[in-house]
C-alpha cells in the first residue's frame, strides 16, 4: 500500500525518458515576432509542423504527427466554437492552453496505464500592434510557459535554453533580418541535438565542445545547407498588415527564396 506513490514517481519518470528520447531526432521550431508579424520556422521531410489555428493564431509542433494532429483538430474546434459563442476577441491563445488542452495533455502524462501525447507546441497569438504579440509553449506532461518576441522547441529544456539565448543576442526588425536568425537559431537548436544524441567522447566540435555552442553564422549556416539534402524549410507567416481577419500564410518559394541568406538560397528548391 505505502509503496503505490513511489511507483507511480517512478513510473512517471520512466514514461519522462521514454518521451525525452522520442523528441531526440525532431526538428526545433522557432516563432519570431517584428513588426510585420510573427514568423513560424521549422525544417521537415515532408510531414508539416506548422498550422492555421484561428485568425491571429498559428500553430507550430513537435512530436508524432497523429498526436499533433490530434491536438491541432482539438485546438481548432475549440477556437470556431468560442468564436461561434462569443466573438473572434475571445478566442485567445491563453484561453486555448491553459483551459483547454493543457489539462487534457497533463492528465494523459499522469496515468500511467495510458499512452501520452508525443508532443510539444508553439502556439504564436498576432496582435494588432507590434511589441504586443505573445506565445505560448506546452511540453507533453502539459506544464505550459508564456513568452513574448519569440520561443522556441527543442528536443529538451537545456537545448531550448540555448536557442533562447542566442536569440537574445540577434536584432531582428524587418522580415529578413527574422527569417536570416531564425534559420540560424535552428540550426543551434539541430546541432545541439545531434550532438547530445551522440556517444560521449565520439564527436568533438572544431569550434568548441557541446558544452561551448559554436554561434557563428557561416558554420550556422553551412549546417542548414547540409540539412537542406534531405529536409525542406517550411515557413508560416502571421501578417499584421494584410486585409482580412485571417492573418496567416505560407512562404512561398520565390518569396522565401528572395528572404534567405544568399548561400541557401542558390540550393532551396
Amino acid at each position: 500500500m505505502y509503496e503505490e506513490p513511489y511507483r507511480w514517481v517512478e513510473a512517471v519518470g520512466n514514461r519522462r525518458q521514454y518521451l525525452d528520447a522520442q523528441f531526440a531526432q525532431g526538428s526545433p521550431v522557432v516563432g519570431v515576432s517584428c513588426d510585420e508579424g510573427i514568423l513560424l520556422l521549422t525544417m521537415s521531410k515532408g510531414t508539416p509542423k506548422l498550422y492555421e489555428i484561428y485568425d491571429r493564431l498559428a500553430l507550430g509542433g513537435m512530436g508524432h504527427p497523429a498526436d499533433l494532429e490530434k491536438l491541432r483538430f482539438t485546438l481548432l474546434e475549440m477556437a470556431h466554437v468560442e468564436g461561434f459563442n462569443r466573438s473572434a476577441s475571445d478566442v485567445t491563445g491563453s484561453r486555448l492552453i491553459k483551459y483547454g488542452i493543457a489539462p487534457v495533455v497533463k492528465q494523459a502524462f499522469e496515468e500511467v496505464f495510458k499512452a501520452p501525447f508525443i508532443a510539444k507546441i508553439l502556439l504564436a497569438e498576432l496582435s494588432q500592434k507590434a511589441g504586443k504579440d505573445g506565445f505560448l509553449t506546452m511540453n507533453y506532461d502539459g506544464v505550459f510557459e508564456e513568452k513574448n518576441r519569440y520561443a522556441v522547441l527543442a528536443a529538451t529544456s537545456s537545448i531550448e535554453q540555448r536557442m533562447m539565448e542566442y536569440l537574445r543576442q540577434q536584432s531582428m526588425v524587418s522580415l529578413t533580418e527574422v527569417v536570416d536568425v531564425a534559420i540560424r537559431t535552428w540550426a543551434v537548436g539541430d546541432r545541439a541535438q545531434r550532438q547530445a544524441d551522440e556517444p560521449t567522447g565520439e564527436h568533438e566540435d572544431v569550434k568548441g565542445s557541446s558544452d561551448q555552442p559554436v554561434t557563428d553564422s557561416p558554420t550556422l549556416l553551412a549546417h542548414v545547407h547540409q540539412c537542406m539534402a534531405d529536409r525542406s524549410i517550411e515557413c508560416a507567416f502571421l501578417d499584421r498588415h494584410v486585409a482580412g481577419t485571417s492573418k496567416y500564410r505560407t512562404l512561398g518559394a520565390g518569396e522565401l527564396r528572395a528572404l534567405l541568406p544568399k548561400n541557401l538560397s542558390s540550393a532551396f528548391t
